[in-house]
Formats: C-alpha cells, sequence, structure tokens
C-alpha cells in the first residue's frame, strides 16, 4: 500500500471516530447568511461570505487529499483568479503555458497585462528550456489541455525557486490521485473539481492548496474580500462525489490505458497522444512523476469531417467540453482554437465497461471512409 492509498483511506473515515452517539457522519448542508455573534466579534464563523461549516467540512477532506490546507472556491477558474490576484502586483513577470487551458491565458491577458503584469508564454514541452530568472510566478499545467505534453515538476520547481519564484500547477487532468505537484515542489496547486474530483458533471467547483500558509492565507483574503465563494450545496455535491474518485479514476485510468493502445493500432487514426504510450515523447517522465497516466487521450483522425462523423457515431460517448465525469466524452478541440490538428479529438474516458467502450470506438471508426 503506497501513501496515496492510506490516504485516501483516511479521508473516507476522516470524522469516523470523531461523531458522538446520534450525530451524523455526513456533512450539514448549513444555509445561513448569519450567525449568533453577540459582544465582540469572534469565533471560527461570523457571516456568511467569510466561512461555512460545509465549507469547512469540505476544505478538510481536500486537504487529507492534498496533505495541504486547501480552500474550496466555485470553480476552477476562481480558484485560479485567488492565486493570480493574491500573489501578482503592478511589475511583476508571469510564465503562463501557451499551450495550456486557454481561458487561464485569456485572463491573464485580458485583466493582468492591463495592470502592468508582464504576461510571458511557453510552449509545456520546452518550459525545461526556458530561462526563468526575473519571473515572479511560473505557472504549469501537466499534461497540458489538450495536447498532453508534459513538463518536468521538480526540474522546474528547483530551478524557479532559485530564481525567486513561485511555482503554480494546475492538477486538474490529474487530481491528487494521479499526480503530487507538491510532493514535487511546487508551491501551490489549483484544480477544477468540475471535472474528476467531483465527477458526476452537475456543479462547477474548484480549489486551491499549498502548505505555505502565507500563500492560502493570501487567497483566503482574496475570496472573503471579492466574494468568489462557493455554494453549500456545491460543496456538499463535491464532497459527495470525492468518496468515489477512487475508484472512478482507477476505472477510467486503466481503461484509458487499453483504449490508447487500440486506438494507436487503428487503421483510421492518423496518431494517438497518451503520456502512457512509449511512444510519446516524455514517456520516461510520465513514469516517473505521474502515479497514473490519466484519463484523456489526443486521438487525431484526417480532418474535421472524419473528427465530427467519429463523434457523433458512437453510442457511448457524449459530445460535449469539459472532462473527468462518468459518462465518456469528446471534441474537436480545434474550433476553440487550440493550436492542434483539424482532426484532432480530446477523448475523455468515462466508466463505462471497457470492452463495451472500445467496441463502440472500434465500429465508428470502421464507418469513417478510408483516406
Amino acid at each position: 500500500m503506497d501513501d496515496i492509498e492510506k490516504r485516501f483511506a483516511d479521508f473516507l473515515h476522516l470524522v469516523t471516530h470523531s461523531r458522538q452517539t446520534g450525530e451524523p457522519f455526513e456533512p450539514a448542508i448549513v444555509n445561513t447568511t448569519i450567525y449568533a455573534l453577540p459582544g465582540e466579534p469572534q469565533g471560527a464563523y461570523q457571516y456568511a461570505r467569510w466561512a461555512n461549516p460545509t465549507w469547512t467540512a469540505l476544505e478538510d477532506a481536500l486537504a487529507v487529499l492534498e496533505a495541504a490546507e486547501s480552500l474550496a472556491f466555485p470553480s476552477g477558474m476562481a480558484a485560479v483568479a485567488a492565486v493570480m490576484a493574491s500573489q501578482l502586483h503592478t511589475g511583476d513577470r508571469l510564465l503562463l503555458p501557451s499551450d495550456g487551458y486557454y481561458t487561464v491565458r485569456n485572463a491573464a491577458e485580458k485583466f493582468l497585462a492591463p495592470n502592468g503584469i508582464a504576461v510571458t508564454t511557453c510552449p509545456t514541452a520546452q518550459m525545461a528550456a526556458m530561462a526563468l530568472d526575473g519571473y515572479k510566478m511560473v505557472w504549469i499545467e501537466t499534461p497540458s489541455n489538450p495536447a498532453l505534453d508534459l513538463a518536468d515538476i521538480a526540474s522546474i520547481a528547483q530551478r524557479a525557486h532559485a530564481s525567486g519564484a513561485l511555482v503554480v500547477v494546475d492538477n486538474t487532468t490529474m487530481t491528487p490521485l494521479g499526480q503530487r505537484p507538491l510532493d514535487l515542489g511546487a508551491d501551490i496547486v489549483v484544480c477544477s473539481d468540475t471535472k474528476a474530483v467531483n465527477g458526476h458533471s452537475d456543479v462547477l467547483f474548484g480549489h486551491v492548496a499549498s502548505r505555505r500558509p502565507e500563500l492560502v492565507a493570501g487567497a483566503r483574503d482574496w475570496r472573503r474580500a471579492c466574494g468568489a465563494i462557493p455554494g453549500v450545496f456545491e460543496s456538499w455535491l463535491v464532497q459527495r462525489g470525492m468518496d468515489t474518485l477512487e475508484l472512478r479514476f482507477a476505472r477510467m485510468c486503466d481503461t484509458a490505458e487499453v483504449l490508447a493502445v487500440r486506438l494507436a493500432a487503428h487503421p483510421r487514426v492518423q496518431s494517438v497522444r497518451y503520456p502512457g504510450l512509449p511512444s510519446h515523447p516524455a514517456h520516461a517522465l510520465a513514469r516517473a512523476q505521474m502515479r497514473r497516466f490519466g484519463t484523456l487521450i489526443g486521438i487525431t483522425l484526417s480532418g474535421r469531417d472524419q473528427a465530427e462523423r467519429f463523434i457523433q457515431g458512437c453510442r457511448y460517448v457524449r459530445a460535449a467540453t469539459s472532462f473527468g465525469g462518468l459518462h465518456t466524452s469528446a471534441e474537436r478541440r480545434l474550433r476553440w482554437g487550440d493550436a492542434v490538428p483539424e482532426g484532432f479529438v480530446r477523448f475523455s474516458v468515462g466508466i463505462e465497461p471497457t470492452e463495451a467502450l472500445w467496441s463502440d470506438l472500434e465500429q465508428a471508426l470502421s464507418a469513417l471512409p478510408a483516406h
């Protein structure tokens, strides 16, 4: 048993031995905007924008999985904004992946750059060669979304720290179970829990985690002042979803590893990008820094029509943006402006039985016209 397996068991039983007779094990949904506050302000709960017991229960659970203090946010981008806004100031320099989630770059260019923060981008696979002198923050997304390139977290963190920079890792694609950025030297992790952490495609959510109290305090102060707070029902939904994260993520990764090999051998598929394949240019790094190879597969077909026909020809695939849910989904990513081939499909593996899903993909691929 490795440490993360024990950590997940600890998460599942976080409150098992702390409840008195007749007390519920499951967290309460505390719908309130006020708390009893006679005399001078004191105590953990004073006003609804500052703290809530339902958030606390979820943050305590996330902290066990991350092995770090964690803060809940109403979306992944709210978590991103909290980190950027609390740590970056006029005159600072920010390095972003040019091939990562495009909304992060868009937010930086629209709201940080006009306020005197210099924003530079670099492809994920080239970050190892990027000079980091003078940067206040280095932002890593590995595997990158959607092309699934990798960056060496430990190496970049070591060089960034030597230059005085903070290292933030977007760990959305991998979750705390698939990759451990804080263990590899990152200062902050951000995650869109909308994806696999919740896993049910029914709530927007995100979190920030760090082992440096001052960084968590900055993000908390921003949340409190700006009002980017999670809803209590949404917090409860995420905690409920997390209970099955280990089972879901393992099933999805297992299936992805099988499908990637078979897709790469199919005559209608031009190429497959998956960190678990020896053909991936950073496969050795994937084996070194990732616990699993993930649930996303990049499939390149001969063009737009082939990609769209493939997606529509699958019975067990939802044509949708986002990933990490119970149901397999896919989309042609060039439609969002990503730097990928016209026929590139981001394929998110769900929890469907592996052979049933493969049979479905195989018939959809075989129905495509040969090129």
